[in-house]
């Protein structure tokens, strides 16, 4: 304060005021900035702690270059495809007159049964069954084959699950097989796996004799237990470790399958199917936005919705040489 002995008394008392203040000015701002920063330091700790409890590793992080002896299994419908692929080629049938309108409501309560219960009924399963195999009894695998080339291209290109396709490419550019497994006509699977870039499909096979459909099929439907029989027979014949398979579904019915490999995920799935991945720590992904796994691909109106059902078995379309 001698420095300022030249000014008033009452100018020093103001410029000494002025000091006092700019002092505690830079004193509290250097408190601020240090109270600040460790405040950011807290908020970002607390944020890079949360972002990794909700953290998921890339999917799939487990594929092992080169491990032959590693394959992965992927449902078809709401698991790779929106949607059932048997109700889209049943769409193209439908289209290209292979079963008229009256036709449907023979298929419907099968269908709707299955769709919004979840279960089913094994009446309904056989009737509609027989039924739908009639329908393209007499028909050439060829015929069907063909037909299913263009329907993937005007349904079903477009509906394929992006996050479940970068799933199997990862396993594809692991090295590792990739298979559809499906209750869908073993011939429109492999149409779609092929489309896909995969290494095959396991679906429901069809009898036919000379390239023409008996309207028998080979067995039952690849549905459920049977899925896990295929992936299992499939495992063996090619000389896989089912501990260091994975397999993906969307749907309780196919705990069987899931439960046989090493690495199970639950893909957009159904209620039953979350709670059972979440008891068991399963990982699970959901690409959807919009209404649960149940009510999608389900069609607006009954009569449509019959179409899915009516061709589940009819369209299980696969040569047994004979």
């Amino acid at each position: 304060m001698a420095a300022l002995g030249w000014l008033t008394p009452r100018r020093r008392s103001a410029t000494a005021r002025s000091v006092l203040a700019g002092e505690a000015a830079a004193e509290a701002a250097r408190k601020t900035s240090l109270q600040l920063e460790r405040e950011r330091e807290e908020e970002a700790a607390a944020l890079e702690a949360a972002e990794a409890a909700e953290a998921v590793p890339a999917e799939p992080e487990f594929p092992v270059v080169g491990d032959v002896r590693a394959a992965a299994f992927f449902d078809l419908d709401n698991t790779v495809m929106q949607g059932a692929a048997i109700f889209h080629f049943g769409r193209g049938l439908y289209k290209r007159k292979f079963f008229q309108r009256r036709e449907l409501a023979r298929f419907a309560w099968a269908q709707v049964w299955f769709r919004l219960a979840g279960v089913e009924d094994p009446a309904h399963m056989q009737e509609a069954r027989d039924s739908a195999l009639s329908i393209v009894k007499g028909h050439r695998v060829s015929e069907l084959m063909s037909i299913g080339e263009e329907i993937y291209d005007e349904y079903m290109a477009d509906r394929i699950w992006p996050g479940t396709r970068a799933l199997a490419q990862a396993h594809l550019d692991a090295g590792q097989k990739v298979w559809l497994v499906t209750a869908a006509p073993v011939e429109t699977a492999t149409i779609i796996a092929r489309r896909l870039g995969l290494t095959g499909a396991l679906g429901t096979v069809a009898e036919s004799v000379d390239g023409v459909y008996t309207g028998r099929l080979v067995g039952e439907l690849l549905h459920g237990p049977a899925k896990a029989e295929a992936v299992r027979a499939l495992a063996a014949a090619e000389g896989l470790d089912l501990a260091r398979c994975a397999a993906y579904s969307d749907s309780h019915n196919d705990i069987p399958m899931l439960s046989l490999v090493g690495h199970p995920y639950a893909i957009n799935p159904d209620t039953k199917l979350r709670r059972h991945a979440r008891n068991l720590e399963w990982r699970l992904r959901d690409y959807r936005t919009g209404r649960k796994a149940a009510k999608i691909g389900i069609p607006a109106a009954a009569g449509l919705g019959a179409v899915a059902g009516g061709t589940a078995a009819a369209v299980a379309l696969h040569r047994r040489r004979r």
